[in-house]
């Protein structure tokens, strides 16, 4: 199984709709082509719709003022991410960058919240995704904040590679990594190489092997 997936919000709205709402979105949707590093948003932006990646990945965070990019998620084919900016009518308040190159939708956001008013079920199941996406999501930085670095790091692992059981494979750099954990390079790398030793990852070129996800996961927990 192979990952490249959201490490911080979980799980996104878009895929809480009604296929036949979705289907109507991905018509009216316009689909953009980006290549590696370059900016798809910025902070400061209008939100004038949400982003659908169909291929490749996208980093969402921000540019520092010295120019350097924080990611705060890593994203992947089937993610989506904006809906909060559209719903709230106020300015983007991430950058994001692709990674690698990658193609997405832009669903405007005009004929999106036209569109919901006809999918009442929708805008029910919306609301149960974003009080999940909440919890989850302060569920994921409380255990960021507390533990050792190779416990947060298991769990930030376990949390990219989703919820099936058994092996998968996060496509993740060391360097994205200590942005998400908040700390340095060779910190992230330390924490890798204890995770490494006990089996519970293996270390790979530009991605990580996770022998077994469950595992990883109770390791995280203590």
């Amino acid at each position: 199984m192979s990952a490249t997936r959201r490490s911080l919000v979980t799980p996104m709205l878009y895929s809480a709709l009604d296929s036949g709402l979705k289907a109507h979105l991905l018509r009216i949707s316009r689909e953009r082509t980006f290549a590696d590093g370059q900016i798809i948003q910025q902070r400061g932006d209008a939100a004038d719709g949400f982003w659908l990646i169909e291929e490749g990945a996208v980093r969402v965070g921000q540019f520092l003022p010295d120019g350097e990019f924080r990611a705060v998620a890593l994203l992947g084919p089937g993610d989506s991410y904006g809906e909060l900016a559209v719903f709230s009518g106020k300015p983007r308040i991430v950058d994001a960058v692709s990674r690698g190159e990658s193609r997405l939708k832009l669903i405007a956001a005009k004929p999106f919240v036209e569109a919901l008013g006809n999918y009442p079920a929708s805008t029910r199941a919306l609301l149960g995704a974003l009080s999940e996406q909440l919890q989850d999501t302060l569920s994921i930085l409380a255990g960021l904040r507390h533990g050792t670095n190779p416990a947060r790091l298991a769990g930030l692992l376990a949390t990219m590679a989703g919820e099936d059981s058994g092996p998968a494979s996060v496509t993740i750099t060391q360097q994205e990594l200590a942005d998400l954990l908040g700390v340095t390079r060779a910190t992230a790398n330390a924490a890798l190489r204890e995770l490494d030793k006990r089996r519970l990852v293996k270390r790979g070129y530009g991605s990580i092997a996770i022998p077994d996800r469950d595992r990883l996961a109770r390791f995280a927990l203590g």
